[in-house]
């Protein structure tokens, strides 16, 4: 159960990672836990930065 759970939120991250990186707002999230928001969120956040230090165009 351990592992589902972890490769769920690590799913939730890297798809945030790359809505970050696509552009898309914050406000597009598509999760509605809170768990699975919250790394949503961290990996756009992640892309956001990413962006803003020139590693992406």
């Amino acid at each position: 159960m351990r592992t589902k759970k972890r490769d769920r939120l690590g799913r939730a991250h890297s798809n945030g990672y790359q809505a970050g990186l696509n552009g898309k707002t914050k406000e597009k999230c598509p999760y509605q836990n809170t768990d699975v928001k919250s790394e949503w969120l961290g990996g756009w956040r992640d892309a956001v930065t990413d962006r803003h230090a020139g590693l992406f165009k």
